[in-house]
């Protein structure tokens, strides 16, 4: 592999820098064109119906998880983690596989 000396590194940190500075100098003056938006929109629309399934497995896939974090949400918002605890051990040891608790 080629070793990159410290001019060489610079020299690619500033191109690199200067090609991100052109890219979103484009997308600004470009992203309020009509053309812009319906291309953005059809895009979107495209990826939405190609990934649909996806989402809907991640979802089916997860859902004992979510149902475990509204649930202690509930409880948390009225103060009784407690009686979480004590009412849903398994959704609690499901939340702290998960690492979902920042302790």
């Amino acid at each position: 592999m080629d070793d990159f000396t410290d001019e060489k590194i610079q020299k690619l940190l500033k191109s690199y820098k200067r090609k991100r500075e052109k890219e979103k100098e484009r997308y600004e003056r470009l992203k309020d064109t009509e053309e812009f938006k319906e291309k953005n929109r059809k895009n979107a629309l495209n990826h939405y119906y190609k990934n649909k399934d996806k989402k809907k497995e991640y979802y089916q896939k997860n859902k004992e998880y979510m149902n475990a974090i509204t649930t202690y949400n509930y409880w948390l918002k009225k103060g009784n983690v407690d009686r979480f605890l004590e009412k849903y051990p398994e959704k609690y040891e499901l939340l702290k596989s998960r690492n979902y608790f920042k302790e």
